[in-house]
């Protein structure tokens, strides 16, 4: 695990949620919550809560996936795979890499804006 230490990792404010019920989730979040919609388009919405971003997808149920920033993202996955974390989902087109760690956290690792 020591080749993880020199690799720094950063979270975003984006905090994500999929779930095939989209009308009602985002219904529930902006009137019962009363958070304020930041983006939307037919498969996602994004709410500013004030400390972090919520975007509610479209599809799939997986539970929450926070977001970890990082300089190098093949690097960063490989490291990760050689310490445990398995590959929820990839897909390199939007991009995106949701990885599962050894004891359930689920996250996405994305690109550093200043990498």
């Amino acid at each position: 695990m020591g080749g993880l230490m020199n690799k720094a990792f950063c979270s975003s404010r984006d905090v994500i949620i999929r779930t095939d019920a989209f009308a009602e989730a985002v219904e529930f979040y902006a009137s019962v919550l009363g958070l304020r919609i930041s983006h939307r388009d037919t498969n996602l919405a994004g709410f500013e809560t004030g400390s972090f971003c919520l975007y509610v997808e479209r599809g799939e149920k997986h539970g929450p996936v926070f977001e970890l920033l990082v300089a190098d993202v093949l690097a960063a996955k490989s490291s990760l795979l050689a310490a445990g974390c398995v590959i929820v989902e990839d897909n390199p087109s939007v991009p995106r890499c949701y990885l599962r760690d050894p004891y359930g956290l689920t996250f996405n690792i994305g690109l550093a804006p200043n990498a």
